[in-house]
């Protein structure tokens, strides 16, 4: 890994840069690091999305609390849980064009205030449509300017090779931070209750601020280099205004492709039968059989460390294998693996429930190196924000189940129902994956996918 990370053309930019109109931004010569900024970068950002990721350990963790606080249903929570994944996924979007707008670092360290203010006010909440306002509204679009199209859009500015690895290494920060702070937080939400759970969330979203501000670039121009993998030397683009409409001017060109629909259909799948159904609803559901909410949530955190593994080594597959079959076999397998859950939920952990948290942590989001690859095989330099839109389906998949998952419970007294739809759901993902059609593109031409 030595030998990836030095990098031979840091020490000047080429000499069509240095004629070209903007050269009186020309920047001196300088000595070549021994590791490549683009890498300190990804670092910053992996532990931006480590802190963000806090917050969204808590929502299966406060099902059962508020229910027996406030006697709010279990749908009623699942509401709030389900705007706020919407809202995720619909901000992502915008947010990668503010990024292009305003600049990496301050929409993010924005992000990070707002998720701080949402969950931190939840403490004084007594009604349930303040759960929606603090948990749904305000976290929901905190969360979604901090969501994968972050990382997307660090990838596509300070990197052109290694970025199936990069995409790899960034989605396994959410994990990352899932596993460090769900067993801190379900053992004060057991010993001290939820409300210091909240408060925790809320510190350690603002306890990221400082490192983004400080230490994270918006592009490699500011910083006197290339990106990573590049031997030219690019100026920093000028701000892009009109992003709201970019953003949406976007989505139109990409809705006229088919790869688009495909891509949007299988990561509602993906956002269903993961941030929707496991991780709102498994804690929970292992509860009602007997197991106690500490062990539940510990399997949840255990399934994170497979995710770092699984969705790493997803990014180093897709820089080698076909992305299409790739994404074939994660749905068939998370399908699979589904069907058998209801079996194996029981009062105590035992050796089948351990194999089935390895093999689903490997799948967790090992989809999204793949589906971000041909996001950019196919839509070139506006992929961020069809990522974005496509990160949306995925938001409103995971939000319907986090709803319609708590509306089952409500209606069957179990959630095997959902169990076995997700299973289904997953191998129809399976096949649409296959009928995506390649498209080879040149990186800075724009949309480039055949109409549908």
């Amino acid at each position: 890994m030595l030998s990836a990370v030095t990098h031979t053309s840091d020490r000047t930019p080429t000499a069509a840069a240095k004629s070209s109109p903007g050269a009186g931004a020309f920047r001196p010569p300088r000595p070549r690091p021994r590791i490549h900024r683009a890498w300190f970068v990804a670092a910053v950002t992996f532990v931006t999305i480590i802190g963000a990721a806090a917050f969204r350990s808590l929502p299966g963790l406060l099902i059962d609390p508020l229910n027996e606080e406030f006697g709010w249903s279990r749908g009623t929570i699942g509401l709030a849980v389900s705007i706020n994944l919407a809202l995720y996924g619909l901000t992502a979007p915008f947010a990668a064009a503010l990024m292009d707008r305003f600049g990496i670092r301050r929409v993010v360290a924005v992000a990070l205030v707002v998720i701080a203010a949402g969950s931190g006010l939840t403490v004084w909440m007594d009604s349930a449509w303040q759960l929606l306002l603090c948990w749904g509204l305000l976290v929901g679009l905190g969360s979604g300017s901090m969501a994968l199209a972050f990382a997307a859009t660090v990838t596509n500015r300070w990197f052109t090779a290694r970025r199936g690895l990069v995409t790899g290494i960034l989605t396994a920060a959410s994990a990352s931070g899932q596993l460090i702070f769900l067993p801190l937080l379900s053992w004060i939400v057991e010993a001290h209750k939820w409300r210091p759970a909240a408060v925790t969330v809320a510190l350690a979203a603002l306890a990221v601020v400082p490192f983004v501000w400080l230490l994270l670039r918006d592009h490699p121009a500011d910083v006197g280099t290339t990106p990573y993998g590049s031997e030219e030397f690019a100026e920093k683009p000028p701000p892009v205004t009109g992003a709201a409409r970019r953003t949406v001017s976007v989505l139109f060109k990409a809705a006229r492709t088919g790869p688009f629909w495909l891509l949007a259909g299988t990561f509602a799948i993906c956002g269903a039968s993961t941030n929707g159904l496991v991780q709102t609803h498994f804690v929970p559901a292992a509860h009602d059989h007997g197991m106690p909410i500490t062990a539940a949530a510990s399997l949840l955190a255990v399934v994170g460390v497979f995710d770092v593994v699984g969705t790493v080594a997803s990014g180093w597959f897709t820089d080698r294998f076909d992305t299409r079959r790739l994404l074939a076999v994660y749905y068939a397998l998370r399908g699979i693996s589904l069907l058998f859950l209801p079996m194996l939920l029981a009062p105590s952990v035992h050796p089948p429930m351990i194999f089935f948290i390895v093999f689903y942590g490997l799948d967790w989001v090992a989809t999204v190196p793949p589906t971000l690859a041909l996001c950019r095989e196919h839509y070139g330099e506006d992929s961020a924000i069809v990522f974005g839109w496509v990160l949306a389906s995925h938001q409103v998949g995971a939000a319907l189940v986090a709803f319609l998952g708590g509306v089952a419970r409500d209606t069957f007294g179990s959630y095997d129902v959902v169990w076995y739809a997700s299973g289904a759901l997953c191998a129809a993902a399976a096949l649409m994956a296959l009928v995506i059609r390649r498209r080879h593109a040149d990186a800075g031409t724009g949309l480039v996918a055949e109409p549908a």
